[in-house]
C-alpha cells in the first residue's frame, strides 16, 4: 500500500511536511505527544492538512479521537481517521477532561483561535512540541521553510572489504549562506542508530567527504550497511543536497560511483536493468520514514507487464535490505528492464549488479506518474531543432564497448517514438538513424559497436558522444521526459559501469515548458557550473564534458549559439581556495574528453591535495557532464555529473 502523502509536485516543487514529521530527530518527541494523548477523548484542529501525514507515519489507534475541524470551507468532504470533517465554527465544546490537538506548526495563531472557542482549563496541544532543535533551522521563523528541511540519505557500507565515501561541496555559500553545517545519522540496516555528529565545511566553498572506514574509526563501530541521513542547516539557495558516493572494495572487484538519491520518495522508479546472463541484480530499499514498510507494499514488474510480484517481508523503520530481483523473476534476463513499485515509501533506489568476478552500483529514476503525450512536441521542430536531446558518452572505441537502453520513465509512455544520432568530438554527425516507435515492453539493447559497424562509420577522433532524441517520422507520441541507461564495459578486463538520465533541450535561446533548464534562475539555462569530484594518490580523474545542440550548427544558414565553447576548468582545495585554472574550446555539437592528471600537473595537484575538485565554469553555453575515476589494474567508474 502506498503512502497517502504527497512528497513532491512538478509544479509546486517537495513537500517539506512529511520531511518535518519523519525526521529522526522528530519522532521520539512525536511519539511521546501521541502517548500523551491516549488518557482522555480527542479532538483534532487540522488546519493544513498534516493530520493525514501524521497518520501515515505513526501509529494513531490507541486514540480516542471524537473529531476532526477544519478552517477552508474547502477542505469539507476529506475525511481523515474516518471523521468527517467539520468547520472549525462547530468545534464542539469539549468535555472537562477533553483534549484538543492543533496538527500544525507555529501554531501559535491557530491556538488563540482555538482558545476562544473552548473553556480555559482545556489542554490544548500542537506539533510545535516535535520541533527538531532550534540550531537545526535555517530560518526558525517558518518551521516547514524547505531550506530547515535540506534533507537526504546515502547508501554507507563499510565492511567485507568494501567501502564507501560520499562527497559534498558547500555551494550555499555561493548563495549567500554565512555558516553552513551539516548534521549526520547513521542507522544500519535494522534501523537502529549507530552514530550521530555533525561537520562543518572547512572554509566557504570547501568540501566534507564522509569516510566509512574513517566513521568506523571514529565511533568504534563494526562492519556495517544502512543509511546515511545527511541534514544541511544555515544554507542558502538550494534546498536539495547533492553529493558523489563512491564505492570501492581491497580486492578491485568494486569500483563504481553514482550521485544523490533524490530526496522526495516517489510511487515508482524505473530503469532497473534485469540481470544479464551470469549477473545477480540487488535493489537497495532504503525505508526513508519511521513507520515500517509493511509486507506486500514494495513490488516490482517487468516493464511493459501489469503483473506486480511483491517483496513479502516487511522492513523497519530507516532499515536498508537488498531485494534480489532475480528471486522474483528468475526467468528475465536482460535487456528486459523492471520497474519498482514504490508507494513513496523510500528515495531513488540504487541498484547492484554481481557477475562471477565484479560488482557495480548504479541508480534506478523516478518514473512520472502525472504526464500525458504533448500533442505539441511534433511540431516544435521549427523552433527547437531536434528538440529534447538525451546525451553520453561514445568513451574511445578501441578500449570502451558502449550499449545503451531506452528506459521507459513515465506509466503514460506506452512508446518511444526514437532516433539516435553518434557525433566525433569534433561535433561532426558520423551516424543519424531512426529507431522506430519502440514499445513500452520492448525496448532493445543498441550496440554501438554494431550500429556504426552497420553504418560503416568511424568518429575520427576515436570517441565521441551519441544523443537519442524524439523522431516523428512514423507517428507516435512523447512527452518529453525521455530517459536511458548507458553501459560501459572495458574490451580488456571486462570491467563495466553504467549510468542513467533523462533528455533536456540544449543551447537555444526560446524556451518551452522551462527548457533550456537552469539550475538558478528562470530559463533558458545557457550557462554552466558542474562539480567534479576527484580521485587522491594515484587514482586518476575521467571527464567528458558534451556540447549539446538542439538545433544542429551543420547545413544551416544562420548562426543558432556559439560555435565553440569557452569553458573554465577551476581547480579547488578542500578548503575551496582557487589553486589553478584550465581553459577548453569545446566546438558546438562536440565534446571534449580529459584527465585530471593531464590537465593539471603535479604541482598543482599537490597543491590542491586530497578532497579537491574541479568547478566546470562556462557562461556561454550550457554542458553535460560525465565523470568517473580510473584506479589500478584497469578498473573504473562512471556517473553523470551534478550542476548548481
Amino acid at each position: 500500500m502506498a503512502l497517502r502523502f504527497e512528497t513532491f509536485d512538478n509544479r509546486r516543487g517537495g513537500s517539506t511536511a512529511f520531511k518535518a514529521l519523519g525526521h529522526p530527530l522528530a519522532c521520539a518527541p512525536l511519539a511521546e505527544l501521541i502517548a500523551g494523548l491516549e488518557d482522555a477523548p480527542l479532538t483534532v484542529f487540522d488546519p493544513e492538512g498534516l493530520l493525514g501525514v501524521v497518520a501515515e507515519l505513526y501509529d494513531l489507534s490507541a486514540l480516542d479521537v471524537r473529531g476532526v475541524c477544519v478552517q477552508r470551507i474547502e477542505d469539507l468532504g476529506r475525511s481523515p481517521l474516518g471523521h468527517p470533517v467539520r468547520p472549525l465554527t462547530e468545534l464542539s465544546t469539549p468535555a472537562r477532561d477533553e483534549r484538543v490537538l492543533i496538527a500544525a506548526f507555529d501554531a501559535a495563531r491557530y491556538e488563540r483561535q482555538v482558545r476562544a472557542l473552548v473553556p480555559e482549563a482545556t489542554r490544548v496541544v500542537t506539533l510545535d512540541a516535535a520541533r527538531i532543535p532550534e540550531r537545526m533551522l535555517t530560518n526558525p521563523r517558518r518551521y516547514l521553510d524547505p531550506l530547515n528541511f535540506a534533507t537526504n540519505f546515502a547508501l554507507l557500507r563499510e565492511g567485507g572489504g568494501r567501502h564507501t565515501r560520499v562527497t559534498l561541496c558547500d555551494y550555499w555559500s555561493g548563495y549567500g549562506a554565512p555558516a553552513p553545517r551539516v548534521w549526520f545519522r547513521l542507522f544500519d540496516a535494522a534501523g537502529e542508530v549507530l552514530a550521530d555528529w555533525e561537520e562543518t565545511p572547512p572554509a566557504p566553498g570547501g568540501t566534507l567527504v564522509i569516510d566509512s572506514a574513517a566513521v568506523r574509526r571514529r565511533f568504534g563501530l563494526g562492519e556495517f550497511t544502512g543509511s546515511l541521513f545527511i541534514h544541511a542547516a544555515g544554507i542558502a539557495g538550494h534546498d536539495v543536497i547533492k553529493y558523489a558516493l563512491d564505492t570501492w572494495s581491497d580486492d578491485g572487484t568494486e569500483f563504481s560511483c553514482t550521485h544523490d538519491a533524490n530526496a522526495w520518495p516517489a510511487d515508482r522508479y524505473a530503469g532497473l536493468p534485469a540481470p544479464d546472463a551470469d549477473e545477480t541484480v540487488l535493489l537497495w530499499i532504503q525505508n526513508s520514514h519511521p513507520a515500517p514498510i509493511p509486507a506486500g507494499a514494495v513490488g516490482i514488474a517487468v516493464m511493459g507487464s501489469e503483473e506486480v510480484r511483491t517483496l513479502d517481508c516487511a522492513l523497519g523503520p530507516f532499515a536498508t535490505a537488498a531485494l534480489d530481483v532475480g528471486e522474483l523473476f528468475p526467468q528475465v534476463r536482460w535487456p528486459a528492464q523492471f520497474e519498482v513499485h514504490a508507494g513513496r515509501h523510500f528515495v531513488r533506489p540504487r541498484y547492484e549488479v554481481r557477475d562471477r568476478t565484479r560488482v557495480r552500483i548504479a541508480h534506478a529514476n523516478v518514473e512520472r506518474t502525472d504526464l500525458e503525450p504533448d500533442p505539441r512536441l511534433p511540431e516544435l521542430g521549427r523552433w527547437l531543432g531536434r528538440g529534447y536531446l538525451l546525451p553520453a558518452p561514445l568513451l574511445p572505441l578501441a578500449q570502451w564497448q558502449t550499449l545503451v537502453l531506452p528506459t521507459p520513465m513515465s506509466t503514460a509512455q506506452a512508446e518511444l517514438p526514437l532516433a539516435i544520432a553518434v557525433r566525433d568530438a569534433s561535433g561532426a554527425e558520423v551516424l543519424c538513424r531512426p529507431l522506430g516507435r519502440l514499445p513500452r515492453g520492448g525496448c532493445p539493447e543498441l550496440d554501438l559497436d554494431a550500429l556504426l559497424a552497420e553504418a560503416g562509420a568511424t568518429p575520427p577522433a576515436g570517441y565521441g558522444h551519441l544523443e537519442l532524441f524524439y523522431d516523428f517520422g512514423a507517428g507516435g507520441a512523447a512527452d518529453g521526459w525521455l530517459h536511458a541507461l548507458f553501459r560501459y564495459r572495458r574490451r580488456d578486463n571486462g570491467h563495466a559501469a553504467e549510468s542513467s538520465f533523462g533528455a533536456h533541450v540544449y543551447n537555444v535561446p526560446v524556451t518551452y515548458r522551462n527548457e533550456p533548464q537552469s539550475y538558478a534562475g528562470p530559463p533558458p539555462g545557457l550557462s554552466t557550473r558542474l562539480f567534479l569530484r576527484l580521485g587522491d594518490g594515484a587514482t586518476d580523474t575521467l571527464c567528458q564534458l558534451i556540447y549539446p545542440l538542439s538545433i544542429p550548427p551543420f547545413g544551416t544558414e544562420r548562426r543558432v549559439w556559439h560555435a565553440e565553447s569557452d569553458t573554465r576548468l577551476l581547480l579547488h582545495d578542500a578548503r575551496g581556495g582557487k589553486v589553478a585554472e584550465r581553459h577548453l574550446k569545446i566546438p558546438a555539437g562536440g565534446s571534449r574528453l580529459w584527465r585530471y592528471h593531464e590537465l593539471f600537473d603535479a604541482a598543482a595537484r599537490a597543491r590542491a591535495g586530497v578532497g579537491a575538485y574541479v568547478l566546470v565554469r562556462d557562461t556561454t553555453c550550457r554542458l553535460f557532464g560525465y565523470h568517473g575515476l580510473l584506479g589500478a589494474g584497469g578498473v573504473f567508474s562512471l556517473d553523470h555529473m551534478f550542476g548548481f
